[in-house]
């Protein structure tokens, strides 16, 4: 299982985008990005849920449970 943090750093990068416009895009700030990238902090439950509706995912993917 892979953890959240590298899971998210994968996705950003395949997905070409930057912290600052990941945060934008789901109301977010660019620490807050870089703070679950490093692995200090988790999102709440609705911050998981507008990052995987951000990258049309299952909230179990992004949580490393699932490899689809």
């Amino acid at each position: 299982m892979k953890e959240f943090s590298k899971v998210l750093i994968e996705l950003r990068k395949e997905s070409k985008i930057s912290q600052q416009k990941l945060a934008h895009s789901i109301g977010v700030t660019q620490q807050c990005i870089s703070e679950w990238e490093k692995g200090n902090m988790e999102p709440t439950l609705s911050n998981l849920i507008k990052l995987a509706d951000f990258f049309e995912i299952s909230i179990d993917f992004l949580a490393g449970r699932t490899e689809y």
